[in-house]
């Protein structure tokens, strides 16, 4: 059997291009094991819908919940989705959806729906929702701009400063406005971390925006990464990844999916959105203890997302077992 070609398409903006993932395996043009990814390929031999959610069904319903006179006009650029066309002819048993969304409660009939939608079209369908047609944890994807090489062979960074967040001003959901109490909390606190992110309220005093995520994160010894969600058993995204590759200790705020695939001592668990969790950010932050003796565990743990939670070995396993 020769290497396999996956194609993607996404309802995310900005992540097409040919070169996506490639940056997450030490191999020339995307290749892990017996596939090669190849985000824009004409005929692939399997298709990755990565989180895809723009199914003409749900325009069309959309559409006839317009107004009267509204259905009549299409919106200006909207175009009809030819959905043959982007499955690129690759047959139903081998087009694979995977669902990255936090699965908030208010948005459940919409993901079901979204989920009866990619059952037409793919023959497995896999999300972080306990009704999913395949609940599973998201397979890892990260956001440093490194080499697969040189995250995985590099002694730690120079460390420099105690600790960062990075997270931003949007206040859409109930979790959002949360966060963003917290972080009152913790500013009015006087903790001393750097804050960065986009549309970032002015009282909050961050940095703002970043190009490259490592050159942030890396001279911490301690990162805050708070999840969106952190409710069921599924969920678990980048945050966590991104602050171990780092080398950076997380202290986390999420599911139990953590607990269960990075190993023990590998982050360390923030109790709660309050003043309890910020008297224990104060206490761990005070000095650079528990990361010096935390330090071989965060080694592992970048081991694993590097070769096993990475999302090319999950698809490289499933192109396995789907044939």
């Amino acid at each position: 059997m020769g290497r396999k070609i996956v194609g993607m398409i996404s309802s995310y903006t900005g992540v097409s291009k040919t070169d996506w993932l490639w940056q997450q395996t030490p191999h020339p043009f995307g290749v892990w094991g017996n596939i090669q990814m190849l985000a824009t390929a004409k005929n692939p031999d399997f298709l990755l819908l990565y989180n895809f959610h723009n199914f003409p069904e749900l325009n069309s319903k959309k559409h006839q919940n317009r107004s009267f006179l509204s259905r009549f006009r299409k919106p200006f650029g909207e175009k009809d989705i030819d959905m043959p066309a982007l499955l690129r002819g690759v047959p139903r048993e081998r087009i694979v959806s995977l669902v990255r969304e936090p699965p908030f409660e208010k948005m459940r009939r919409k993901r079901l729906a979204e989920y009866q939608c990619a059952q037409a079209y793919c023959g497995y369908v896999s999300g972080p929702d306990n009704f999913a047609p395949v609940p599973n944890y998201m397979p890892a994807i990260w956001y440093h701009a490194n080499s697969f090489r040189e995250l995985n062979e590099m002694a730690s960074p120079e460390k420099e400063k105690p600790c960062c967040w990075m997270t931003s001003g949007i206040d859409r959901t109930a979790e959002h406005r949360r966060r963003l109490s917290f972080l009152k909390r913790l500013r009015e606190s006087e903790l001393d971390f750097d804050l960065y992110g986009r549309r970032l309220p002015d009282w909050a005093g961050g940095y703002g925006q970043f190009d490259n995520k490592w050159n942030v994160m890396a001279p911490y010894y301690y990162n805050l990464a708070i999840e969106n969600y952190a409710e069921n058993e599924w969920y678990v995204s980048e945050k966590l990844w991104d602050a171990l590759l780092a080398w950076c200790l997380p202290i986390y705020y999420g599911s139990s999916a953590a607990d269960k695939l990075l190993p023990p001592g590998s982050f360390l668990r923030l109790p709660s959105l309050d003043e309890k969790g910020v008297a224990y950010i104060q206490e761990v932050t005070a000095t650079l203890d528990v990361w010096h003796e935390r330090r071989a565990a965060i080694a592992e743990a970048r081991q694993v997302i590097l070769h096993e939670l990475n999302l090319l070995n999950f698809l490289s396993n499933l192109v396995e077992k789907l044939g």
